[in-house]
């Protein structure tokens, strides 16, 4: 992306009062990469606007996987970065391209399958269990298969059963590269174990016969990070506008709005600035 550069017309003074009042009103914004999890939650419909009404700045959300929501910000497509892949979100910052990095919240995945259960995995709180019992009975599994947060972690999660999913690819393993909505709407159609955020399940509404079968395990903790992107690398990159929205995500005013959201009476994500 290339960033907001000004762009000076011979206009009418009239037209020209329009387009500096637009001008204005433009600058007046910055771009958030962020996930699909955190979109599809109905989060942002609630936060940004708050936001906007205490600072007068416009969010403009990129909802990705967390893979491709780093790539946009290393290419200084945005000026903020929310995501969740702590050791990617480290290495972003460690190489140059975002500021720091701080907690801002957390839930937890969670494995749904359909009411048949052919693995026989429901109530499990085992994760390594699961996942290999999955493996075993060859259930459909489908994964998001895009370099998320979720894949990612789903990835190491395998990695731990001695399972590799991937000789799997295209039997019972299904990868769909897609978002969480849209794989949950694969793994419902389908018959297919899912491994999903809780937010996007709790606010997913084409659940059919799907329910948890999973959950508990202390592996299925899920961080979320926040990170302005580096003006040295990114010198269109909008500091002052960035730091002021990460400010007021990690406030007290900015963690109570996180910890009031919720769906179907349910919290979705738990505060943890420091």
């Amino acid at each position: 992306m290339t960033h907001r550069r000004p762009i000076t017309l011979l206009l009418g003074a009239a037209t020209a009062l329009s387009l500096l009042s637009s001008t204005a009103i433009a600058d007046g914004f910055i771009i958030v990469q962020s996930t699909t999890s955190t979109q599809n939650s109905g989060l942002y419909d609630v936060l940004l606007p708050q936001f906007q009404k205490a600072s007068g700045v416009e969010v403009r959300v990129v909802a990705v996987g967390t893979g491709q929501a780093i790539k946009n910000a290393t290419k200084c497509d945005g000026d903020v970065l929310l995501v969740h892949a702590k050791a990617a979100e480290e290495k972003f910052v460690a190489d140059g391209f975002g500021i720091s990095r701080s907690d801002v919240m957390y839930n937890d995945f969670v494995i749904v399958g359909p009411a048949a259960d052919p693995a026989g995995i429901a109530g499990s709180s085992d994760i390594t269990a699961a996942l290999k019992a999955i493996a075993i009975a060859g259930a459909p599994f489908a994964s998001r298969g895009d370099d998320s947060g979720t894949h990612k972690k789903e990835l190491s999660l395998w990695r731990a059963t001695g399972y590799g999913p991937a000789a799997a690819s295209g039997t019972w393993y299904r990868e769909t590269g897609s978002g969480m909505g849209a794989t949950l709407n694969v793994g419902t159609g389908m018959g297919a174990y899912v491994m999903t955020d809780r937010a996007t399940w709790i606010a997913f509404g084409n659940k059919g016969g799907h329910k948890i079968m999973v959950e508990g395990d202390k592996a299925l903790f899920n961080q979320y990070g926040i990170i302005a992107v580096n003006p040295e690398n990114c010198p269109y990159v909008k500091s002052v506008l960035a730091q002021k929205f990460i400010d007021w995500i990690l406030s007290p005013s900015g963690q109570d709005a996180i910890g009031a959201y919720k769906r179907d009476g349910q919290q979705l994500f738990f505060p943890n600035a420091s």
